[in-house]
């Protein structure tokens, strides 16, 4: 039976062997401390953290995530430690909640291997903190015990650090806080909140089983709408702010209620449906369904992989139990229980196998009918929805940026979908750094695939805006990729060429950080008449070639200011870069490389999703091999744009 602890309260722990499982519903930091009979921390080697995150006994997760699995080995920690102290802690400078008391109450709970849960503890209470220990086990007369604490500090990691007695606490929180930073810039973020009581909604199994685990990703009701981009509403001559909004966007609607599934066979799961999610448009609803199939997949082999190891760490523990006894290792019933605990290792395994390969193919099988629905701005480029390709009147919630999938199933992609407008600019990544020796591509040929990459992002971000309303402006300094632009150049699209050399690259930066400076100022003195009216007003896309070829110091500042402010005002950063070419700027550009989204033009396993951090393996949305459709979509769009005089 679970115990159910309040602040203070101790429980008993039947094993050695557990896991912490924490739930947030924001990105957290999860770490642990190891203490002797003090509780203090004797150096920075006793702290499991993102940076580091195995001590003996104890494996943390490498980044911050919604949801944590923590496993602890309470048999192999030193003999030194006494206490292991669970903590919990929000990320500096990524955005996202700054106190603990600004979000749900974080939830911890101690299970066994198997998933039998042995202790909750919901952390109450809590307001200014952003630190928090959740958990104290401690050792007591040679048995474990699990106590509650709750104890926050405003302070944060430093304060929490410094408390347990570790003398570094402020360079260590430091070096923690910049590894979850490094972590977060490589993890795909997570849709908007929903209201209370909102959850996945899934096809349920004949007989009232569920086809799979029902995280909270769409809703059941209607949400709110999605919010308008960044400084809205007015234009020249109103007195408001800047409208970055399409005058026929719909902003309310009756919701929807998705469609109902047909019956199922009596056994058999009931058959997937596209928009079996809700929303308040099919897009919307395909979109939040896109999203749930998401986190059950992230879920659903979170879990195979939680019972392998399980089985694994039983086995170990069975055999190591029969080697225990010099006397008994040899003869027929040491054999007999090496086999024994071998059978238990494959039953285990086996069950665990059937569970992941029934959720696979179901999610498979939604994925087999969701992916045709799917309109423009979510569909793969070989879609035929793309032949019957009109400019749209609206802003579409979100845009796709290629697949995802884990090992367990290679075959089954989900779409990576961002929503709009983009709250984080692009870094396409043209160098070597970090891909699979098994992909078979020079870096000559690397480059051009990811110069490719960016005009496909960028053609598919010109076709989901309405017309005018999206305008795209390339730096090649070198005109290196001048092959690769050439579709954005014929159709019209870029209104001015690439810029090239020094002085393009100066002059490009200039325009787009004066924009920036007026629409900012004009937002904050409520304004907007007193902008230039020859002042494009348009979501902006900045594509950057071969950074940092051709950029002086003043350049890179510039660059870095748009990357940074330039969002929340419709200017938008794509760069097509290696990170060992900038290199001789040193850390100086950190910042930069992690305040945009990674993507690579050739699979890489880079990605990590917002719930259990899995390294998720993304292949990049490109337009296939001799396919002409960015051609005939790029040419619909300039046809649009002449017809609304744009």
């Amino acid at each position: 039976m679970t115990a159910e602890l309040v602040r203070g309260q101790n429980h008993p722990l039947p094993q050695t062997r557990l896991e912490i499982r924490v739930s947030a519903g924001h990105p957290i930091v999860a770490g642990a401390t190891l203490g002797d009979e003090q509780g203090t921390v004797r150096g920075t080697e006793w702290v499991a953290h993102p940076a580091a995150p195995q001590l003996p006994g104890i494996d943390v997760s490498r980044q911050a995530a919604a949801d944590h699995r923590l496993a602890v080995d309470l048999g192999a920690v030193p003999e030194a430690v006494h206490r292991v102290n669970v903590l919990l802690a929000l990320p500096t400078g990524v955005g996202g909640p700054t106190r603990f008391g600004a979000m749900p109450a974080p939830f911890v709970a101690v299970t066994g291997l198997d998933g039998t849960e042995v202790a909750g503890y919901t952390i109450t209470d809590l307001d200014s903190e952003s630190a928090v220990v959740a958990l104290e086990l401690y050792r007591r007369q040679g048995a474990w015990k699990v106590r509650a604490v709750g104890q926050g500090y405003a302070g944060g990691l430093a304060a929490m650090l410094h408390d347990q007695g570790l003398p570094e606490a402020a360079a260590l929180a430091a070096r923690i806080n910049e590894a979850v930073a490094q972590g977060m810039a490589r993890s795909v973020a997570p849709p908007p909140p929903r209201p209370d009581g909102e959850g996945r909604v899934r096809t349920a199994t004949a007989g009232g089983g569920s086809a799979a685990a029902e995280p909270a990703a769409a809703p059941q009701q209607a949400p709110a709408p999605p919010p308008a981009p960044p400084a809205a509403a007015g234009g020249p001559g109103s007195g408001g702010p800047v409208n970055y909004q399409h005058p026929g966007r719909r902003t309310s609607a009756p919701p929807t209620p998705p469609p109902a599934a047909p019956p199922a066979e009596p056994g058999r799961p009931a058959q997937p449906v596209a928009g079996d999610a809700s929303g308040w448009t099919m897009d919307e609803r395909l979109y939040n369904q896109v999203w749930g199939m998401f986190e059950d997949l992230a879920r659903t082999a979170a879990a195979y992989r939680s019972a392998v190891d399980f089985a694994d760490s039983r086995m170990e523990k069975e055999l190591d139990g029969v080697l225990s006894d010099p006397r008994a290792r040899f003869g027929p019933e040491a054999d007999a229980a090496r086999a024994q605990a071998r059978a238990k290792h494959t039953a285990l395994i086996e069950q665990a196998r059937a569970v992941l390969d029934r959720d696979l193919a179901q999610l498979a099988a939604e994925a087999e009918v969701v992916e045709p629905a799917l309109p423009p701005a979510f569909a793969r480029w070989d879609s035929p929805v793309w032949q019957a390709y009109q400019v749209p009147m609206e802003i579409p919630m979100a845009v796709r940026l290629g697949e995802l999938h884990l090992p367990e199933r290679r075959d089954l992609r989900i779409p990576m979908l961002v929503r709009l407008p983009l709250e984080r600019g692009l870094w396409i990544d043209s160098g070597r750094d970090g891909l699979s020796d098994a992909v078979a591509v020079d870096s000559g040929e690397l480059r051009r695939l990811a110069a490719d990459t960016a005009v496909a992002h960028a053609a598919r971000l010109l076709a989901v805006y309405p017309a005018g309303e999206f305008t795209v402006h390339v730096i090649d300094p070198a005109g290196s990729a001048a092959a690769s632009f050439a579709p954005l150049l014929r159709s019209g699209v870029l209104r001015e060429p690439p810029a090239t050399g020094a002085q393009g690259v100066s002059a490009m930066l200039a325009a787009l950080t004066r924009r920036v400076d007026l629409v900012q100022m004009a937002v904050r003195s409520g304004a907007a008449d007193a902008l230039p009216p020859d002042l494009d007003i348009a979501e902006q896309l900045l594509i950057v070639h071969d950074f940092p070829h051709g950029f002086d110091d003043r350049a890179v500042t510039q660059l870095r200011y748009l990357a940074d402010e330039g969002p929340s005002v419709g200017v938008h950063l794509m760069m097509v870069a290696d990170r060992r070419d900038a290199q001789a700027y040193g850390p100086v550009l950190d910042p930069l490389w992690r305040s945009l989204l990674r993507v690579t033009p050739v699979p890489d396993d880079h990605l990590a999703d917002p719930w259990v951090g899995h390294a998720w393996t993304y292949e990049p949305s490109l337009v296939p091999a001799g396919s002409q459709v960015v051609e005939q979509v790029l040419a619909r769009v300039v046809q649009a744009r002449q017809a609304y005089g744009r």
